[in-house]
């Protein structure tokens, strides 16, 4: 092969590290740590970035699978006539449904159980153009939801909570109260469980009941939908569709989209990556510092090589070149094996993850405490190309000082005492 001797003596300096004893082999032993300390971090970085991506989109689809991409609502309080402003939000181009909504705070009462829950009344014949619910039914059917039969759908893990089968009855309460001779008592009415729902998001499972919109406008007395509910065809455009959908209605209307709604916990899980991705980026750092040590022992290792090669006409830029060749080698390697290994680990995690849990009898996501009870993973070629090429930059300037300080050798001194 017709390459650079700079190119041909770095590597052989590298494979001879290899097969090295005594200092040598010390030498040999820090560069493999080097290698294994870049790995690991670039392979942990890899992973827990796909984690967190994995988590952020997980949640970003079960939540938008129940909550709408955009909300319309009046100032008034409630729409009238509302399928006219629902034509002019449809007139979008952008916009693929819209359905009426109701919605209210209440309480859940069953023999000793007392749970507080999101009440929110739809049409179940529009409902299917703005969520997935119908799909996510476990029991039941969302058209069994009928005007004037004050039938109710619960989530799942709100069901088991309160005990209840399909065909019970239920009490639900609201604030709203009614004056009486005894004084302000809150309205209540007697509700059959038609239906149950599964969304695999733990926050609307547990705290969320489905009503019809006639029923939720009875109890709330409300005399039209609350808002709209509107699903467009890229969420990632809502905020920008929003604003478009607002410039066409009255200024009586306020338009907000899912990710005003939801702003704080989205810009956590970002702070949250940044700070792991500066945290595991320091396994790197390590990584290189370990590099910087075994490069300068090599360097004072080689000091007759190098003197008899600047002795031989060979240039101090030529010198340099030799030992950064060498550390882009270890940066390489341990680049490379951290990438496949962290893919292989990302890719993997819906496997490893679960037996894992089933050998130790543990759980790493209580769905009671977070969001998803799974550990979902995403890997992106916009976290995996600046992580592998930052590392590997980082590792080619942790060659420069001891590459630096190799040029610098003076042929006479280092000749010296050899024999």
């Amino acid at each position: 092969m017709n390459l650079p001797f700079e190119f041909r003596i770095g590597w052989r300096y590298t494979r001879q590290g290899r097969r090295g004893r005594g200092k040598n082999g010390f030498i040999s032993f820090i560069s493999v740590m080097s290698v294994a300390s870049i790995a690991l971090g670039v392979m942990a970085l890899i992973v827990v970035l796909s984690v967190m991506n994995g988590f952020q989109k997980e949640v970003r689809d079960r939540m938008l699978s129940v909550i709408p991409h955009i909300e319309v609502v009046s100032y008034a309080g409630s729409i009238d006539h509302w399928q006219d402003t629902a034509k002019l939000v449809a007139s979008n181009p952008h916009v693929l449904g819209v359905a009426p909504y109701s919605s209210g705070q209440g309480l859940l009462s069953t023999g000793s159980s007392v749970r507080g829950v999101l009440l929110r009344g739809i049409d179940p014949t529009t409902e299917n153009n703005v969520s997935d619910i119908d799909k996510q039914m476990a029991y039941g059917h969302l058209a069994d939801l009928k005007p004037g039969e004050y039938g109710i759908v619960l989530g799942l893990d709100l069901a088991r909570l309160l005990r209840l089968r399909i065909g019970d009855k239920v009490n639900v309460i609201i604030p709203q109260g009614r004056a009486t001779p005894a004084g302000i008592v809150p309205r209540m009415r007697a509700f059959t469980l038609t239906g149950v729902f599964s969304s695999g998001h733990y926050e609307y499972d547990s705290s969320m009941a489905l009503l019809h919109i006639e029923d939720a406008q009875a109890l709330f007395r409300q005399t039209g939908p609350a808002g709209l509910r509107v699903r467009v065809d890229d969420m990632n455009k809502a905020p920008e569709i929003s604003y478009e959908i607002l410039k066409t209605l009255p200024d009586t209307f306020a338009v907000t989209d899912w990710s005003k709604q939801n702003r704080t916990w989205f810009a956590a899980v970002q702070v949250e990556k940044r700070m792991m991705a500066i945290i595991l980026f320091l396994i790197v750092l390590v990584g290189a510092f370990g590099l910087v040590s075994s490069m300068v022992m090599t360097v004072t290792e080689k000091q007759s090589d190098i003197a008899i090669l600047r002795t031989l006409g060979v240039s101090p830029t030529s010198i340099m070149s030799i030992f950064m060749v060498q550390g882009a080698v270890v940066g390489i390697v341990g680049v490379s094996c951290g990438v496949v290994l962290g893919l292989l680990l990302a890719c993997n995690l819906d496997v490893i993850v679960p037996a894992i849990e089933s050998l130790f009898g543990i759980q790493f996501l209580p769905k009671e405490v977070y969001f998803i009870s799974s550990l979902p993973s995403d890997p992106r070629a916009g976290d995996i190309v600046p992580i592998a090429a930052f590392s590997f930059i980082l590792s080619l300037l942790a060659t420069i000082y001891p590459s630096w300080r190799a040029a610098q050798t003076k042929p006479a001194e280092a000749l010296r005492y050899e024999y």
